[in-house]
């Protein structure tokens, strides 16, 4: 038996990978004792590393697969081990994975000359899952293996972003030549030289990045992979087609190629099993199904059914049961079938453990990033560590999790600590200990600082935003021989300028971001606490692009007018208003770069409101706000124009058989929800209200989300034409009605009522402002009056309460269950609300955008989950993290309260907020005090009804 602490006869990978010296335990054994080694004959055997190394291992032929696989956990110090396994090629030529029941003597017939490869066997859903950063350090280097190799494939772009995150965590930041030279001597995909230069430009992206979160943003770009993890097993259909067998997480998948084509979740299988080379899948009876009861797929011969019936079981008990299966018991007489069993923990045993065992875990020492242009060019598997380095970055969090419990066993109170203390008490101790020992992690807490990441935050989700337009919907209407090429030249001329600009402002503001926090170079000696200087750089370099903002509403122009001549590119462009990357309508996002413009100049008064005179960043915001100032008065008069006109067309496609709404000198002032009251009683309707007249639609379809005309519209006009003899008065005391007035006209006479009396209030204020706006105009409008109703029958009403834009955010919510069409429009949602939203309401939410992470909690929920949200439309969209294309669900506010939890909802953490209506609550906490402020006044931009003050320069803006 060997010796337990053994001198090397190659370099340690431990080392290598940045572990410290092992105690000679088994760190992946929850007891924490060494394998036991049988005695007997001992035979060496080689591992092949996934950093392309090969360690030496001394074993008993006599031993099993987990003792061997157990020594080379414990030589890297290697804890969620449970993930990986050691793979050989058996004498059949298949890449079989290591027994770990079996004895090695038993698997390997030559177990001198046989190389096993150590390498991630399960693939979890989400790298979150994995709780120490070698074991990420470990997957980020099995995603490099598959990318070189041809296994992840996958599109250019995604291609280019996970080379850029491994160079970033292989030579650090960003140095063109340094970059250039590293790519035509490194190949990390193969066909790497067309890609360089987009490489390139995602690499100078990722200035300030640690390893750990280079390795940390690599995985979050492969687990979206549709290849990720999978590993294709060939077999043919019963039509004798070629096809490719797959198992994941999730469960049984079937591939043509490259491209999925049907997957068999766990839930719905009965039963896996193979005969001779057939594989067998039976399913649990459904009504619904179209599939057979049993599927059958024809494999090249028994060994290779076998070996992909072990790997589903394996699969399934690792990720579906709680705990590992015991043993069948052994049958007297003869057995039938395979007595394969999954051995091992589950990774749910694996997460508690680890969790339980914290301060049992070693560090895993964060690997030194070298500065590209102090250090020679490195290797990408052997990086020298200089001897003198000027900063000396800071130990992981786990090594100060580590130093607080060691400290307490030094004082021999750590089992007296955990017992007599609670965990919440354990865990405020241990972040004091951590902010005391640890004071160069801690971030800025100037309010300048949180107010820079704002723009940084927002910047991002603008860039994203220009790119549904620049890229998605270009590729989608350019190709269309329908389009006239005054659309296509509208929308590559004016947007693509603006969007290369932002892409580099935006990788200016990350970089200034990062030696703000001190991640990136931060032994360099500059005054880098301050935004203003790269503020007026860059909006002096967008004043030539001043035309362009000009041309917007020339883009929503040519696409209406596009849209009327042809159905079918109106038809397109429904269909990318349904994909889920346009998360907001498409009008929207062509009028960002107007909006973006105000968010500057509320971004730079809030600078300058808070720097004194004095301030070295003073002078530089003052002169960025005078430059935005100018810019925004000249295009104020076409940002009031273009919204209004956005709102007509959005409008549009939710009234069907209203033709003549998008018109000259209509101005929209609210839509929404009243009660009518008729011989029935109370009857819900939509009420729309511009400058010239109001109608109701007398119903809704909310199938479609569109509202129709019915034959009862011709014997109840529902116009009510605006003119200086309209009337409207209180009739709350005279129909007995909670918040009722009446709306007089010539020709008729309508009681309606509104849900609460702010709403009642708005109707009203509105209604009389628009009569005052009639006076100007030259007497009563007769276009829609005049214009032709559909004839559709009216269907049924709906009064359920429609939430599922709740429902479906979830902890488990993922993109396939994402809805089909867009449930969060004006129209569904001020229907569901019973609330209205006025053309006042959408000037201030323009102005109040926000972007950022957020913990969220549910009411009866005891975790954080951690999100990225955007907050857009009235509406809160929530994402993973900022890269994301699209969001996992969303939330419209109107009618929602936000408030502060009390006391009694025992919600002990600081700058948490409560949004809640009716029985939903859901809680949201920020980082700091400024960014809590900050969504609290957006929020209640759209959950607030809008003060008279606002109306009434409305007013004053309409009168003029």
């Amino acid at each position: 038996m060997t010796d337990p602490d053994p001198e090397p006869v190659t370099s340690r990978a431990g080392h290598r990978l940045g572990a410290p010296e092992t105690l000679g335990i088994s760190t992946l054994d929850p007891a924490h004792r060494p394998p036991a080694m049988p005695a007997g004959r001992h035979v060496t055997i080689r591992v092949h590393m996934l950093d392309d190394t090969e360690e030496l291992f001394d074993v008993s032929v006599k031993a099993s697969g987990k003792v061997l696989f157990d020594l080379v956990c414990r030589h890297m110090n290697l804890i969620e081990g449970d993930y990986f396994g050691l793979e050989y090629q058996s004498h059949q030529k298949m890449m079989v994975w290591l027994d770990p029941i079996k004895p090695i003597i038993k698997q390997l017939r030559r177990p001198k000359h046989t190389v096993l490869r150590f390498a991630v066997k399960y693939f979890p859903p989400d790298h979150a899952q994995l709780l120490e950063e070698l074991t990420r350090y470990l997957f980020a280097l099995q995603i490099k293996q598959d990318l070189s190799s041809g296994h992840l494939t996958c599109n250019d772009t995604s291609a280019a972003l996970m080379v850029s995150h491994i160079m970033q965590s292989e030579i650090g930041d960003f140095d063109e030549g340094q970059c250039r030279s590293h790519l035509l001597n490194n190949k990390y995909i193969p066909d790497q030289m067309p890609l360089i230069d987009k490489i390139m430009e995602f690499h100078s992206m990722n200035v300030g990045q640690t390893p750990a979160e280079s390795d940390f943003q690599l995985l979050e770009v492969a687990r979206r992979l549709e290849m990720y993890g999978i590993r294709l097993h060939p077999a043919k259909d019963r039509e004798g087609s070629r096809l490719s067998l797959a198992v994941a997480h999730t469960g049984v998948l079937v591939f043509q190629g490259h491209t999925k084509i049907n997957s068999f979740n766990w839930s719905k299988i009965r039963k896996l099993s193979f005969k001779r080379k057939r594989f067998l899948i039976k399913l649990r009876a459904d009504g619904n199904s179209s599939y057979q009861d049993t599927l059958e797929f024809l494999m090249a011969n028994r060994d290779c059914c076998k070996v992909f019936w072990k790997i589903c079981v394996e699969y399934h008990a690792f990720f579906r049961l709680f705990e590992e299966p015991k043993p069948k018991p052994k049958p007297v007489l003869f057995t039938r079938g395979s007595s394969f069993r999954f051995s091992g923990r589950t990774q749910k045993q694996v997460i508690d453990f680890v969790r339980e065992s914290e301060f049992k875990k070693l560090p895993f020492e964060s690997r030194v990033q070298h500065n590209s242009r102090l250090s020679p060019l490195p290797s990408p598997h052997h990086q020298k560590v200089p001897k003198e380095v000027s900063f000396v970055p800071p130990p992981p969090k786990i090594a100060i999790k580590n130093i607080f419990w060691n400290t307490l066993s030094h004082l021999g109170i750590q089992r007296w600590f955990k017992h007599f203390f609670t965990r919440s008490l354990v865990l405020e101790l241990h972040s004091i200990y951590t902010f005391c020992l640890m004071p160069w992690q801690r971030f800025p807490t100037d309010k300048a600082y949180f107010i820079a990441k704002e723009l940084l935050t927002t910047e991002r989700t603008y860039v994203k935003d220009l790119e549904v337009v620049t890229v998605s919907f270009q590729n989608v209407v350019g190709q269309e021989e329908d389009t006239p090429d005054s659309l296509k030249k509208a929308v590559f001329s004016t947007l693509e300028p603006l969007h290369r600009f932002h892409s580099g402002f935006l990788r200016e503001l990350e970089q200034r971001l990062a030696l703000w926090e001190g991640r990136s170079n931060a032994h360099i000696k500059g005054d880098y606490q301050r935004i203003g200087d790269v503020l007026l750089k860059n909006l002096q370099g967008l004043k030539p692009l001043t035309v362009n903002l000009h041309k917007q509403g020339d883009i929503l122009t040519e696409l209406e007018k596009a849209c009327r001549a042809s159905r079918r590119l109106e038809g397109l462009c429904r269909d990318f208003e349904l994909q889920k990357v346009c998360y907001v309508p498409l009008n929207v996002f062509i009028l960002r770069p107007l909006h973006r413009l105000i968010h500057y100049k509320h971004i730079l008064e809030r600078l300058c409101k808070h720097y004194p005179a004095t301030h070295v960043d003073f002078r530089d915001c003052r002169a960025a706000l005078a430059d935005v100032s100018e810019v925004v008065e000249q295009l104020q008069g076409s940002i009031v124009k273009m919204e209004n006109f956005q709102k007509l067309l959005e409008l549009k496609k939710d009234l069907i058989g209203v033709d003549n709404l998008v018109v000259p000198g209509r101005e929209f002032i609210r839509f929404g929800c009243l009660s009518k009251l008729s011989g029935k009683g109370l009857q819900q309707r939509m009420f729309f209200l511009d400058n010239r007249i109001m109608f109701n639609p007398p119903s809704r379809n909310l199938s479609f989300s569109r509202l129709f005309w019915s034959p009862l519209s011709y014997l109840l006009p529902p116009i009510l034409c605006l003119c200086v003899s309209f009337q409207i008065r209180e009739s709350e005391d005279e129909w007995g009605v909670p918040h009722a007035f009446t709306l007089v006209s010539q020709r008729q006479s309508v009681v309606v009522a509104a849900s609460s009396l702010s709403e009642m209030e708005k109707w009203m204020e509105d209604i009389e402002m628009a009569v005052e706006m009639a006076k100007f105009n030259n007497g009563p409008s007769s276009d829609l009056m005049s214009c032709k109703l559909t004839d559709s029958k009216c269907p049924e009403e709906l009064s359920a309460e429609g939430e599922s834009e709740e429902d479906t955010l979830t902890s488990h919510t993922s993109p396939e269950r994402a809805a089909s069409h867009r449930g969060n429009t004006m129209v569904h949602v001020c229907w569901h609300r019973n609330t209205s939203v006025a053309m006042v309401d959408f000037s201030i939410a323009v102005e109040n955008q926000l972007s950022g992470n957020l913990l969220r909690k549910f009411k009866n929920s005891n975790g954080w989950q951690k999100l990225w949200v955007v907050f857009t439309n009235f509406s809160l969209f929530f994402y993973k993290s900022h890269q994301d294309d699209y969001p996992l669900a969303s939330l419209p506010l109107l009618g929602y309260s936000v408030t502060i939890p009390s006391e009694s909802e025992n919600i002990h953490k600081d700058y948490v907020f409560k949004l809640h209506f009716k029985s939903h609550i859901y809680y949201f906490r920020s980082e700091s005090e400024y960014t809590f402020e900050r969504w609290m006044e957006v929020i209640r931009s759209a959950t607030a009804p809008s003060c008279r003050s606002r109306v009434q320069n409305n007013k004053d803006h309409h009168a003029h």
